[in-house]
């Protein structure tokens, strides 16, 4: 055994690593089937994978780009931004978490509202992205959203919103949870006006968006297998001490339960929307 121990492990020097040439970012793994899938054939099939129809998440203006008429969207107050009403600091102060999260993504908040056609009929619309602060409700969201539904009442236009959020926004903290009535409040004027209000729940919808605007559309639609609910499964099956059930809290079970209205693909998001805004339209 001595003779092994005297045996060195020989030392490489000098030795290049391997170039490659392949670009960054041509290639993606579902994360539902595990293939891999060429990036631009996948934002050719809407970020939906050809395989399994996994629906990945997308931008707030590529949501938009799917749902309306080609150059039809007119932003509305893009530049708002929070204030910092409590100045809140953790690991970083939230100013400069605002700063990471506009350089990072190129908008101002996490969500983005104007007006825009659908099949030619005029529609007043909020879209919420994830990407900025994993979709949480600020007081600039909440301010967008009744904003959206206002446009609506005034324009007596149908009013359609997009929630992708996390929840709301702990760096705001009560003012956050003030936006769960504010936004009710708007909604439940174009619920008295008569004005259509249609909601669609994207992967995730949960916290106090899916407690307040996000459930009380005249119609609540969403993509494949979203998640949606209040609370997370884990803090549920903690509180009621039981085992949930499979696949609670996507949109499929929503639906079975009666909580959503119907389940769309993302290539039938566009004929879809037309197809309600006409039917609820006076």
């Amino acid at each position: 055994m001595g003779w092994f121990h005297q045996v060195k492990n020989p030392k490489l020097k000098n030795v290049k690593k391997a170039v490659s040439n392949t670009p960054v970012g041509l290639w993606k793994k579902c994360n539902q089937c595990g293939e891999i899938l060429q990036t631009e054939k996948l934002e050719e099939n809407l970020n939906v994978c050809p395989l399994c129809d996994y629906h990945y998440r997308i931008s707030a203006y590529e949501r938009i780009a799917v749902m309306t008429d080609e150059n039809s969207f007119e932003e509305i107050s893009p530049d708002l931004i929070s204030n910092n009403p409590l100045q809140f600091q953790d690991k970083l102060p939230y100013v400069q978490r605002l700063q990471n999260a506009i350089k990072s993504t190129g908008i101002k908040d996490t969500t983005v509202c104007g007006t825009a056609t659908i099949d030619g009929m005029p529609v007043a619309m909020a879209v919420m992205d994830f990407r900025f602060m994993g979709g949480s409700m600020g007081v600039v969201t909440g301010e967008k959203v009744a904003l959206a539904m206002d446009i609506g009442f005034e324009k007596k236009i149908p009013v359609i919103v997009v929630s992708c959020s996390g929840g709301a926004r702990m760096q705001e903290g009560i003012l956050s949870l003030m936006q769960m009535a504010k936004t009710s409040a708007s909604r439940s004027r174009l619920k008295n006006a008569g004005i259509p209000y249609i909601s669609m729940l994207t992967d995730p919808t949960t916290g106090g968006v899916a407690a307040s605007f996000a459930m009380l559309g005249d119609i609540n639609i969403s993509e494949p297998k979203a998640l949606i609910g209040f609370a997370g499964p884990r803090v549920i099956e903690q509180s009621i001490r039981q085992t949930l059930p499979e696949g609670f809290q996507r949109s499929e079970f929503l639906k079975d339960h009666g909580f959503i209205d119907r389940i769309i693909h993302r290539k039938d998001l566009k004929n879809e929307l037309g197809f309600f805004v006409k039917m609820f339209s006076p």
